[in-house]
């Protein structure tokens, strides 16, 4: 009987808990620990140096949503490929609730009152909509990728929650979407002259598209163009978070120093331009060493995409990953002026819920894609 790793591919998916456990990879637990550990230090530090409001609850949410990773790790990959429709469908629908009886903070309608906790179904649609493309993909002939006929039902599983978040409006997470499906559609075999007539057609539609753009959207694309045009208005937050970064220098005022943060200038400091914070007190080395652990993540990830043995678990590995690194380069590029404010938090550092439950859940299917690695599946979804 021929052998792959560990184990048979047949023997793959009958692992004991205890073995699938060991197959864990823990160095990249540990780093997700560590940088949810940042987080908690400095949302401490955005609450003035206080626990509450945000850094016991980041905490304790990291604590539930640890667990809930190592479970999805040792799940068996199968189940997750016979349910992706399903889970896609069910979160689609959330985005539907959401425009009806959505709850709206800060001019957006994002949110669905759960009583414990406000669950943001857009977070979840990027996990979601990775599991979705995958099983499609993975169903696909390689053959059949490069007919534009096979091409039409990804791009609507795309395009539909795309627009519902963009209605919402959540320019950041709309980009998130596209981008990661467009990820996977590269991964997957599709041509790159195609990307090209996408890319010119999204270009000719940009003065239609435009005219549809909350006033506030525009002024933040304008903004981000000259800052300098609205210091006091649509310009403040992103010139405050270029003098706290620059402020900082190589080594930081020192934690809970930051005085662009604790005197209230930088706005949003617990969410959107915490690594803004972060870079003001304890400075370049600081928010460089930050940077670094989530390249060790994202080269993690895409080493697990590369030793694979499914096309199923490959492409939910490979789109886990560029959806985290979506996360960590759109909010660094957001708070240095390099992008507009849309809104992205940081992963595990930033105060948010579903967004914490939403990347933990990747790095559980990631992590379950590494431990099933010898398991090979075929289109129907059993092993060979």
């Amino acid at each position: 009987m021929a052998e792959s790793g560990l184990s048979s591919s047949a023997d793959a998916g009958q692992r004991s808990i205890g073995r699938k456990i060991g197959l864990i990879s823990w160095p990249m637990v540990f780093l997700l620990i560590v940088i949810a550990a940042v987080g908690t230090a400095m949302l401490y530090s955005a609450g003035n140096g206080n626990w509450d409001p945000w850094a016991s609850r980041h905490l304790m949410r990291f604590a539930v949503a640890l667990a809930l990773l190592i479970a999805l790790a040792v799940s068996d990959l199968r189940f997750w490929l016979g349910y992706a429709y399903a889970i896609y469908g069910v979160v689609l629908a959330l985005l539907l609730i959401v425009e009806f009886a959505g709850s709206i903070g800060m001019g957006a309608q994002r949110w669905i009152n759960l009583g414990f906790m406000q669950l943001q179904p857009s977070e979840l649609m990027k996990i979601a909509l990775v599991l979705a493309l995958a099983r499609y993909f993975h169903s696909v002939n390689y053959e059949n990728v490069a007919r534009p006929l096979y091409l039409i039902v990804p791009a609507a599983m795309v395009a539909a929650p795309a627009l519902l978040v963009l209605i919402q409006p959540d320019l950041g997470t709309a980009m998130m979407l596209v981008f990661a499906g467009a990820m996977l559609f590269f991964v997957a075999g599709v041509r790159l002259w195609k990307f090209g007539i996408v890319a010119a057609l999204a270009l000719a539609v940009v003065p239609l598209a435009w005219g549809h753009l909350r006033e506030y959207q525009k002024k933040r694309i304008l903004t981000f163009l000259d800052p300098e045009s609205d210091p006091l208005g649509a310009g403040y937050h992103i010139l405050q978070s270029k003098i706290a970064l620059g402020s900082g220098g190589v080594s930081g005022k020192g934690y809970l120093q930051g005085t662009q943060s604790h005197l209230n200038f930088l706005p949003e400091k617990q969410t959107d331009f915490v690594f803004t914070m972060l870079a003001e007190e304890l400075g370049l080395f600081g928010g460089l060493t930050l940077l670094f652990i989530f390249i060790l993540l994202i080269a993690g990830g895409i080493a697990i995409s590369l030793r694979v043995q499914s096309h199923f678990g490959r492409m939910v590995a490979i789109g886990i990953t560029a959806t985290f690194f979506l996360y960590v380069f759109i909010n660094t590029a957001m708070v240095m002026g390099l992008l507009p404010v849309v809104g992205v938090p940081l992963p595990l550092v930033s105060n948010g819920g579903t967004a914490m439950l939403s990347v933990m859940i990747g790095f559980g299917l990631l992590l379950s894609a590494d431990v099933h690695r010898d398991l090979r599946i075929n289109r129907h979804g059993d092993s060979p």
